[in-house]
């Protein structure tokens, strides 16, 4: 029984406009879902991954208007690490989030950057044997677009205190830095680096959890795993799209187990995810009452008319 990698990253903005404006147009990302968080739904939860909203890719936020920019800490992740191809596409990103004001810094086969409330981010050339999970973009071609997770990386002051659950329970494998989930379909790694001396703040431009993919047939085996391992996992919470378990593991990261099904399609067109505010059916009679506290917000897609392939 292995896990497949990252489901999901879910992290906090303020700026539900600016979030799209970052993701959906400038990192060329799809957003695939409009929704709400589930938990608190008067605040969006706004999804974005590759051309068919797949696990391994799908990147989504938490809007909470006018919450202070947050700072990343001891027990949280600092840092999503995504796949590219080259070092082409590394200089194509130098250049395209330069040229709207962002600064990058080069490492080698690595460009590291952050959002504009702080999250950061690292492209990666990475050969893998996962295909790539990539986004139509008119204006992001396809040999240089993101392909997908490649990891996270987290501040842990105690990180062996983890190994336990990690490789007994979670059946991550050690890697020369860190650890790796890898199932038949994808992997993704989780690595440890030393905590700044500054307490952590939960914020805008922070993640908020990782979830990783389980089969749906292992989904509760993997609970009672994780409950055997001394963790504390949560009852397994059906989220439409897919169903959770949540809990902390020991360095305070939040994790969640998140099934592949049903997947975004259930409740739309595939040719047209993320075009249009979608509830769950238990909020769907609450629609009302939930879209007038929300700050409009459009897909690109939605708003040009046009999808994102391209000719040729």
């Amino acid at each position: 029984m292995k896990l497949e990698g990252i489901h999901h990253i879910t992290c906090i903005t303020a700026d539900a406009a600016g979030n799209v404006d970052f993701y959906a147009r400038l990192m060329g990302l799809r957003m695939v879902k409009k929704t709400v968080n589930q938990d608190d739904p008067s605040v969006y939860h706004l999804f974005y991954a590759d051309e068919q909203g797949s696990p391994g890719a799908d990147l989504t936020f938490f809007e909470f208007p006018g919450v202070p920019v947050g700072r990343a800490g001891d027990g949280m992740v600092h840092r999503i690490v995504w796949r590219v191809a080259s070092a082409d596409a590394l200089d194509f990103w130098a250049a395209r989030l330069g040229g709207e004001g962002h600064e990058t810094e080069r490492l080698g086969d690595r460009l590291r950057f952050r959002d504009f409330e702080g999250l950061e981010h690292e492209l990666a050339v990475i050969e893998s044997p996962d295909p790539p999970l990539i986004a139509d973009h008119p204006e992001v071609p396809r040999e240089v677009a993101l392909q997908g997770f490649e990891g996270v990386r987290a501040y842990a002051s105690q990180p062996d205190r983890s190994r336990p659950l990690l490789e007994e329970a979670l059946a991550f494998e050690s890697r020369e830095d860190g650890w790796e989930a890898r199932g038949e379909r994808r992997g993704g790694l989780y690595a440890y680096d030393a905590p700044p001396p500054q307490p952590g703040l939960q914020g805008a431009g922070t993640v908020h959890h990782v979830a990783w993919a389980s089969h749906d047939d292992e989904h509760e085996a993997w609970r009672e795993r994780v409950q055997a391992a001394g963790g504390r996992p949560t009852p397994v919470i059906d989220r439409f799209w897919f169903k959770s378990i949540y809990f902390r593991e020991p360095s305070g990261v939040l994790f969640e187990l998140a099934t592949f099904r049903p997947g975004f399609a259930a409740d739309e067109d595939p040719e047209h995810l993320g075009e249009s505010l979608v509830l769950p059916p238990f909020l769907e009679s609450r629609r009302a009452e939930i879209e007038a506290r929300l700050t409009p917000i459009e897909n690109p897609r939605a708003a040009s008319g046009v999808g994102g392939r391209r000719d040729a």
